[in-house]
């Protein structure tokens, strides 16, 4: 998908990819450091937000490189996102949120069959998850 936004915008979001690319918590705090120094009077609320839940954020350092990747990968989301808009944005308005619900139900459906891309090492990371979340998973992968 291209990136729509600002010169600044686009650099921005480059080097903020060596803060949740990075190999370890502690080089990633450090990335925040330098993103921050360069863009913190930019982007202030930004890093105070990120500042204040990085508890939360980071514990996202404990899982194996692939798994993070498909954490921060959010091509297929944005995927979704679109079919959203373009689902709704010619409907003037919904009975009530059970019609709107049923219409993205149906979107998702159809959308679905063009999905055919493949995750990046999909079975290695997939028997990532199913150590890190024991049990969770033994359904789904019919365990």
């Amino acid at each position: 998908m291209k990136y729509v936004g600002s010169a600044y915008q686009k650099q921005f979001a480059k080097e903020l990819k060596k803060v949740y690319q990075a190999l370890t918590k502690e080089e990633a705090e450090i990335e925040l450091d330098k993103l921050e120094e360069k863009w913190g009077k930019k982007y202030p609320i930004v890093f105070t937000s990120w500042r204040n839940k990085w508890e939360n954020l980071s514990v996202y350092f404990k899982y194996p490189a692939d798994i993070r990747k498909v954490i921060y990968t959010t091509n297929i989301i944005e995927s979704v996102h679109r079919q959203f808009r373009m689902l709704t944005k010619t409907k003037g308005g919904f009975p009530n949120d059970n019609s709107l619900l049923k219409l993205l139900f149906m979107g998702i459906q159809n959308a679905s069959k063009k999905w055919t891309m493949l995750v990046r090492n999909w079975s290695l990371t997939i028997s990532q998850l199913a150590i890190h979340f024991e049990g969770r998973l033994d359904k789904a992968l019919n365990l």
